[in-house]
């Protein structure tokens, strides 16, 4: 698991327009890396949708956004063009994102135990080293929560 104040992993991805993210490209400015379980969901809908509509003001503050969960690059396109979102998600389908920040974990749905991905945000300072991690996000007021943590940092 990364600590606040340990360097990030140099990790790379393809994101929903099929080109590479790498995390080293984004030093310089803060990054708010979320993971959520699934493309299209309720809870992850609206995260994403939080996320967008308070996009501006993040890109303000320095902030990138990346979304990451296991989902592929076509549903990650198709999610990104239904719901509008201008930045970018990350199709970690071999799951050594959510490996490395440690968010995938057991869940129980309906009494089935079965491997997850944790809702979690980190923010990422422009050094590279973990600034901050929630973890078991619950998603009404978290993008807020986001960026209160900027205006702090």
């Amino acid at each position: 698991m990364i600590e606040v104040g340990a360097a990030v992993p140099d990790l790379a991805g393809t994101i929903q327009d099929g080109s590479t993210l790498r995390l080293r490209d984004l030093r310089g400015r803060h990054v708010a890396l979320y993971f959520y379980p699934k493309d299209n969901t309720a809870g992850c809908t609206r995260q994403a949708q939080d996320l967008r509509d308070l996009h501006a003001e993040l890109t303000r503050a320095g902030c990138v956004v990346v979304g990451v969960s296991r989902d592929s690059v076509a549903s990650h396109r198709r999610f990104a063009e239904k719901q509008a979102l201008p930045f970018a998600l990350v199709a970690d389908t071999e799951e050594t994102w959510c490996r490395a920040f440690d968010v995938i974990h057991e869940k129980t749905l309906y009494g089935r135990r079965y491997l997850g991905v944790v809702r979690s945000t980190f923010l990422i300072a422009p050094d590279g080293t973990l600034a901050a991690a929630w973890r078991n996000v619950k998603v009404p007021g978290h993008a807020a929560a986001v960026l209160d943590q900027l205006a702090n940092a």
